[in-house]
């Protein structure tokens, strides 16, 4: 059962599976994406070992939303719309969106816990670690960076396919759903087999739990300004574990590898045809990975 909460100007969606326990880990989702891409046989494998399992939808994504009155035109790129706001325009940062997790920490009264994230949740995993070392026991990033700006940039089709303006999901339900499936397809990677009537019925449910308006482009626009500190990983003392895929087209494994490489002990897993996404294939291995870690 999900339940909502207000943190300063968020109304933050989450869900519990696996109350019992004592061992608590939050899930952190990636760009735009939806606490349920932490799909319910994951949480449950991960209660199957012990853990709390608290998955949650990032401000501007789902059912979690960011309380503003100044709205982004949805009818621009990302970098039309980057190029007309200060760094003082930004509505949030990735910090702020860390933040978000401490409070729902403090509501739960969580002293510690682990952390996983994804993609961008990724990210957010490294700021608290670095930031908040107290509050952390351990961490897992999955397909993420450190925004070194040194690093290999996306797949030039990737970006653009992720920066242009959508169809509108209301009037233009189909071509919406067409683009997004094209594009799960294209970052799936080459060793697991897409799942074409699961990611439509993802998506459905995407459409029907979202409600928010420009939560993607905020999102990009918190990415977009964030000032890489190449201190930052290095102050992280948890334990932590990096894993990435080959194929992905967002984030070249050797994003992955910096990240593993800046961080003290951490430890490195590349996955052979793994893209941008998690296959059901690969919960057992990830979770067993995540379990370890935690011991």
């Amino acid at each position: 059962m999900t339940k909502i909460i207000r943190i300063k100007d968020v109304d933050l969606c989450y869900e519990i599976f696996g109350d019992g326990h004592q061992k608590n880990i939050v899930l952190i989702p990636g760009l735009g994406s939806q606490m349920i891409r932490w799909d319910i046989a994951f949480c449950e494998l991960l209660v199957e070992k012990g853990f709390r399992v608290i998955r949650f939808d990032n401000r501007d994504s789902g059912s979690s939303v960011f309380n503003t009155k100044r709205e982004i035109p949805s009818d621009k790129g990302i970098k039309e719309i980057f190029a007309t706001l200060s760094k003082e325009g930004i509505p949030y940062s990735l910090m702020d969106m860390a933040n978000d997790v401490i409070g729902l920490l403090d509501h739960l009264d969580i002293k510690k816990a682990h952390i996983a994230g994804r993609s961008m949740g990724g990210i957010i995993a490294q700021l608290l670690g670095s930031y908040y070392p107290e509050r952390v026991l351990s961490l897992t990033i999955i397909m993420s960076t450190s925004l070194n700006p040194s690093l290999p940039k996306p797949d030039p089709e990737v970006m653009a396919m992720m920066t242009q303006v959508s169809a509108d999901p209301v009037l233009h339900k189909a071509e919406y759903l067409r683009e997004k499936i094209r594009f799960a397809k294209k970052i799936w990677g080459s060793g697991y087999v897409f799942d074409l009537n699961q990611e439509k019925v993802l998506l459905e449910e995407e459409l029907t739990r979202s409600k928010t308006k420009n939560g993607v482009i905020r999102q990009l626009l918190a990415m977009g300004s964030f000032q890489y500190d190449p201190g930052l990983l290095k102050k992280i003392t948890v334990p932590a574990l990096i894993i990435h895929g080959t194929d992905d087209l967002i984030f070249h494994s050797d994003c992955g590898k910096n990240i593993a490489d800046s961080i003290p002990g951490a430890e490195w897993v590349l996955i052979e045809g793994m893209g941008h996404s998690i296959p059901f294939e690969l919960y057992s291995f990830i979770g067993d990975r995540i379990s370890d870690l935690s011991k």
